[in-house]
């Protein structure tokens, strides 16, 4: 195959992965306008993540230490995330596994679903909190805003597990390809191991 049809094939794979991107969101926008909609996905998505329940909790808040807690996540990120692990854009093998059976109107049910949830902030030691406070408003406040909610495209922080987002930073920190994104590679590059502890304790206090 010479490269030419090699580039049209690379070409044609992207506008099919923007094309099912577009489309998802573009449905999780049309529910959420709706409010009987918005509601009737809310309650599917209770039924249909009954196996995310296993790690993520019930409600979202997570039983495992090092798994995400779902809960109060912006549910267009949520769904693109969704999406990645979907095609293995994110990489882990068991989620792979688990969201590859998922039909579509799922995906964005569960995703609403889990963004109606409530996280639970947790209380971490004061001068920590202190430090990575102000770690967080000079590396992360940019993107992620002040209070750490993020926006559609960028994850909420704030009440989230520190064994997750000690994981996660470090993974972003040092490249090792489960999480890939230049622009928090660059970002956490100067911190430390003690910096990214200190940071995920702050995250983890807030509401």
């Amino acid at each position: 195959m010479n490269k030419g049809w090699l580039l049209l094939l690379g070409l044609g794979l992207a506008g099919l992965v923007h094309g099912e991107e577009n489309r998802l969101q573009a449905d999780l926008q049309a529910i959420t306008a709706d409010p009987v909609a918005l509601q009737a996905a809310q309650q599917a998505g209770s039924k249909a993540s009954f196996f995310c329940a296993n790690c993520h909790g019930e409600n979202g808040v997570s039983k495992l230490p090092e798994v995400p807690n779902l809960a109060g996540q912006n549910p267009a990120y949520l769904l693109e995330q969704i999406r990645k692990f979907g095609v293995g854009e994110r990489k882990d093998e068991f989620m792979q596994g688990l969201i590859k059976v998922l039909k579509d109107n799922e995906k964005i049910q569960i995703a609403l679903y889990y963004a109606s949830q409530t996280p639970l902030p947790g209380k971490q030691d004061a001068a920590k909190v202190a430090a990575g406070k102000v770690l967080y408003t000079k590396l992360c406040a940019r993107c992620h805003r002040d209070v750490a909610h993020g926006d559609e495209l960028i994850p909420r922080l704030a009440g989230q597990h520190p064994v997750y987002l000690k994981l996660s930073v470090t993974r972003y920190r040092d490249k090792t390809g489960e999480r890939q994104n230049p622009l928090m590679s660059s970002a956490v590059a100067p911190l430390k191991n003690e910096d990214i502890a200190a940071v995920a304790a702050y995250l983890n206090t807030l509401p």
